[in-house]
């Protein structure tokens, strides 16, 4: 096409010249080939920094241990270019999400969905990062070598003939022990899978495994401005009857709504003779087999239910118990979406809805509805014709009073302030089941609090309202509900914030990257003192103003939930306490004389960890 600029072809190894074949995945260090002709870079378009959430899931994460050990592997193998999928973990807001997946879609990168710094995996990969770049000048210019002491151990290094560049990085693949390394003339410990990077093939500034970045927890406190009691009015959308159609099949749901709705209305009568009604005892069922992705059913003006697939599963078959009458029966189905598809090749075949109807259990046999019966079809709710989520919307229909139990397919409306604070805001769907939410008549996002993980759980609860969503009072709230009986009184507002900062440092461990600098080919240390500590920084303008917890010794638990282990110097929180409170940050040397009391160790044999948690915030006057 002559446009000046290389063609990528990801996940395909023998794309044609002048393509450039590159790798998606979580270990392209391992997994990639490389490239398929000598003058083409080895690229890693997407390395999956967590897996994308959909509804029905549990939580998921990716370590940052493993991501870190993976892009060193990368680059330790001649990689050029490394694309982390996703950095920052946004919002998929109003109805942009892919099939059945989730609002907060890839929440666990190194920004998470509010775009605050998820510690420490922005931190750890900023180090790797910082390495790297101490490495570039052998890495771009020197010749790659490659030494195997071990079964469990590798040394790859570049060296560029007739200089003192060099870079180095030393792996140890055992998941489970340290393993020693020598390398020219040196030896050099290693933690379990981890690789050190030596950017002058002498001096450590970096291992995977060995995290000195700080941690921090999320946290969502409840709103006291915007949770006031709310005055919920509802309007409920009226069943369609008979509908115009002269389809013998239900119609494809994607074509039928032409992404103007999530909603497709089916609707059908079938006629019984007295005589074909069951026999007594017999049962009567409706079968209904979708192609995805949700469906709810309604016979003679009566709600059967609802069922739904999922991500990896679309189809499903959707069957209840019903009771026939003698002469007329109108049958009801409401077809939702929940995206379209996110991958793949084909997608203008994918399909989804309804696609066989049949009534089992009649003394005449099984009626199929979709060889006898003309379908009519509507799409969406009369409330998204009227844009009722909107001020101007709203003003065209009658709000009744929500009595406290009301029917699936309900709006509902009400009033609230904005949160507190300029922090990071959303709105927690406890009590609600599935549908759609707008404030100030932008769209938050699909919900579905009813379909649960394996763990019993929602896959999501809270859901990101951005602050330009969002004036300082009277802000209109309205949600669509499919699903009867919700409670919408559980519904909250939160604030977002990580003001919960941790670290977590063995006194083993390389200290910080940051000594370090690259002038010519020397790699200097640009602080008077290389040592290793533990750093703790309050975002913004806020400062340290508790130490939650302190323990110098062998303490256990993530960020947000440390307990003391076996060992632990006594003097550990008196020491955070005066180093750090009322600080934006503070700086601890991780060492025993920092912590010991009267030059005494209480446990010499242990390797000690310093693990320190403290809460951050402003003060009365801020």
């Amino acid at each position: 096409m002559n446009l000046g600029i290389p063609w990528v072809m990801c996940k395909q190894n023998d794309a044609p010249d002048p393509m450039i074949n590159a790798c998606n995945g979580r270990h392209c260090g391992d997994t990639f080939p490389g490239p398929n002709k000598e003058n083409k870079p080895s690229l890693w378009t997407e390395n999956w920094t967590t897996q994308f959430r959909v509804f029905g899931d549990p939580p998921t994460q990716r370590s940052v241990e493993d991501i870190a050990f993976s892009v060193a592997r990368f680059f330790s193998k001649n990689g050029s270019h490394v694309n982390y999928y996703m950095y920052h973990g946004g919002t998929n807001f109003g109805r942009t999400s892919a099939h059945y997946v989730t609002t907060r879609y890839y929440d666990d990168a190194p920004l998470d969905e509010y775009g605050l710094e998820r510690e420490p995996k922005y931190g750890h990969l900023k180090h790797l990062h910082n390495a790297l770049n101490l490495c570039k000048k052998p890495l771009l210019w020197g010749q790659p070598k490659t030494e195997k002491p071990s079964k469990d151990t590798e040394i790859r290094y570049y060296e560029q003939p007739g200089t003192k560049s060099c870079a180095a990085f030393l792996a140890n693949n055992n998941t489970e022990a340290a393993e020693t390394i020598k390398f020219k003339g040196k030896e050099y410990v290693i933690a379990p899978r981890s690789i050190s990077i030596l950017p002058d093939c002498k001096t450590v500034v970096y291992n995977t495994a060995q995290i000195v970045s700080q941690h921090t927890s999320r946290n969502f406190m409840k709103s006291k401005k915007a949770n006031k009691k709310f005055n919920f009015k509802v309007f409920t959308e009226t069943l369609p009857s008979k509908l115009e159609g002269d389809s013998y099949v239900p119609v494809e749901l994607y074509g039928l709504t032409q992404d103007k709705s999530d909603y497709g209305w089916y609707t059908t009568s079938f006629k019984v003779h007295e005589k074909h009604l069951p026999k007594k005892g017999v049962k009567t069922l409706v079968r209904i087999a979708s192609l995805g992705h949700a469906l709810h059913v309604w016979l003679n003006g009566k709600y059967l239910g609802n069922g739904h697939g999922s991500h990896e599963e679309k189809s499903f078959v959707f069957q209840k118990p019903v009771t026939i009458k003698a002469g007329e029966n109108h049958l009801v189905m409401l077809g939702v979406l929940t995206g379209f598809p996110d991958s793949g090749s084909y997608m203008e075949h994918r399909y989804t809805g309804p696609r066989s109807v049949s009534i089992l259990g009649l003394s005449s046999g099984t009626l199929d509805l979709t060889e006898s019966s003309k379908w009519g079809n509507k799409v969406g709710m009369e409330g998204e014709r009227l844009a009722i989520h909107t001020v101007g919307g709203s003003k065209k229909i009658k709000w009744e009073k929500f009595s406290g139990k009301q029917s699936g397919l309900t709006w509902y409306q009400t009033y609230f302030d904005a949160p507190e604070s300029q922090s990071a805001a959303a709105i927690r769907m406890s009590g609600m089941g599935k549908g759609l939410i707008w404030v100030n008549g932008e769209g938050v996002g699909r919900y579905w609090q009813s379909f649960l993980s394996p763990l019993g759980q929602p896959t999501q609860i809270e859901y990101h309202i951005p602050r330009s969503f969002l004036k300082p009072k009277k802000n209109l709230l309205v949600i669509f509900e499919e699903e009867p009986n919700v409670k919408p009184e559980l519904i909250d507002f939160v604030i977002v914030n990580r003001d919960t900062v941790c670290s977590y440092v063995g006194e083993n461990y390389t200290p910080s990257v940051r000594h370090w600098a690259r002038k010519q080919d020397q790699v200097h240390a640009i602080t008077d003192n290389v040592s290793l500590t533990a750093t703790l920084k309050c975002s913004g303008t806020k400062k340290i103003s508790a130490v939650e917890f302190a323990s110098f010794g062998n303490p256990i638990g993530v960020c947000g939930n440390f307990t003391l282990g076996t060992c632990n110097a006594p003097v550990s929180k008196q020491v955070i306490e005066k180093a750090c409170l009322g600080k934006a940050t503070c700086v601890i040397p991780v060492n025993k004389s920092t912590f010991e009391q009267d030059k005494k160790d209480s446990c010499k044999n242990v390797v000690k960890t310093l693990a320190v948690q403290v809460k951050c915030g402003r003060g009365k006057k801020n």
